[in-house]
């Protein structure tokens, strides 16, 4: 059975694919979750484990973030980040240094998970100087709803301008949980907005209501106007700004640097982390259908992996590694990575590597799981990783090989 070839813990056997070497168990991650439940495809969950034992140096670039979050690189020398209790700072990526928090952004809702989240700088920033943030954004009565918000940085990084609101997830709720929000563009400077269905039982039944913008990616233009072809456009059967549906806390997203597609990464419940390529329109499962059992044991609704109607993820994890962000590796320190997918996980911990061949995961690797909590991974300009690792003392690390 495919339950027993997934879980297997057999004495490996090597594989070559696309040539490198793999072995044909997966990562040593402990027993799933939910060990019943069967995979769709082989190698949908517990890929084989990469054998590759790269050396890597991390060097901490700054240190004393509170709770950092999203990361966005300006150039070689600046890069911005986020504090999840609202503060926003420039970051000299050659001395270190950390300004004091940039002024002019509005009041965010720092309870739980909640705060300031990512931030990605306008596809003509070189020209116009606007950044763009998402936040959970206080709506009164305890409520509150992930937002959307743009403004001019000034040219000495010390404050916003013109700080404007362009998108509001709605309804608001009284929940400090679960407000997705990863921002990435598309190639034709489109927003793709990640939206968290709040944790709780009831709201997480809205992730299936294409009224309500919980558990849903959406798709915007700069302005927050709505992009004529997104699916539900038209606003009859479902609000226009909704792309895909069906999710839980989607808070990793990257654009494939050869299809211009969006994938995603979101937390599934106990188990059940999910890998996906959210298409127009399409209905993504939870909380009807999940790899994932929830924090008591007990299943989610009926127990259900699959339905009619509602998309598979591409890859799972049960155990889960509590994604953070990822991104494409494309550069050329690490040579033999360009094209995997880098992801953040927060627990364990680390970084996880995937390979792909098209739109399959063949393998899966563990790395630097000493960093702990990581939140956030990209790409710098130089080819490096640089990671934030989110705790009350967090830090931007630099991450190369130790063969440099």
């Amino acid at each position: 059975m495919l339950r027993n070839l997934v879980t297997s813990s057999s004495i490996a056997l090597l594989l070559s694919l696309n040539g490198e070497a793999f072995a044909q168990q997966p990562v040593q991650s402990g027993p799933p979750n939910a060990p019943d439940q069967t995979p769709a495809f082989e190698h949908q969950t517990r890929a084989p484990a990469l054998n590759d034992d790269i050396a890597l140096t991390l060097t901490a670039v700054v240190e004393g973030l509170e709770h950092p979050w999203g990361l966005a690189s300006v150039d070689n020398d600046m890069a911005l980040v986020t504090e999840r209790p609202g503060r926003l700072r420039a970051i000299d990526l050659q001395s270190g240094t950390l300004s004091a928090p940039i002024e002019g952004l509005p009041e965010v809702d720092a309870r739980g998970q909640g705060g300031l989240l990512d931030v990605t700088l306008d596809p003509d920033f070189a020209n116009n100087r606007r950044i763009y943030f998402s936040y959970a954004e206080p709506r009164g009565d305890g409520k509150n709803g992930t937002s959307v918000a743009r403004g001019t940085l000034t040219q000495d990084h010390t404050a916003l301008q013109d700080v404007e609101v362009i998108f509001r997830q709605t309804p608001a709720w009284a929940s400090t949980k679960h407000f997705g929000s990863r921002l990435v563009w598309d190639n034709e400077d489109r927003l793709y907005v990640t939206l968290g269905e709040r944790s709780l039982p009831e709201s997480r039944q809205l992730a299936q209501d294409t009224q309500a913008h919980l558990g849903k990616v959406v798709r915007i233009f700069a302005d927050g106007s709505i992009p004529d072809d997104n699916p539900f456009a038209d606003g009859e059967d479902g609000l226009p700004e909704i792309w895909s549906y069906g999710h839980r806390n989607i808070q990793g997203a990257a654009l494939h640097p050869d299809t211009g597609k969006l994938w995603t990464i979101e937390h599934g419940p106990k188990g059940g982390d999910e890998l996906n390529i959210p298409e127009a329109g399409k209905n993504y499962g939870w909380p009807i259908i999940t790899y994932g059992e929830d924090y008591d044991g007990t299943p989610i609704g009926e127990g259900k992996t699959a339905q009619e109607g509602m998309e598979q993820p591409i890859y799972y994890w049960d155990p889960v590694i509590a994604p953070g962000d990822m991104t494409f590796y494309q550069g050329d320190r690490f040579p033999d990575w360009q094209g995997n997918l880098i992801i953040a996980s927060l627990s364990p911990g680390g970084l996880v590597r995937l390979t792909l061949d098209g739109e399959r995961v063949t393998g899966e690797q563990r790395l630097a799981e000493s960093l702990g909590r990581v939140r956030d991974v990209t790409e710098g300009p130089d080819g490096a990783l640089w990671v934030l690792t989110d705790s009350r003392n967090g830090a931007l690390t630099r991450i190369t090989p130790k063969s440099e």
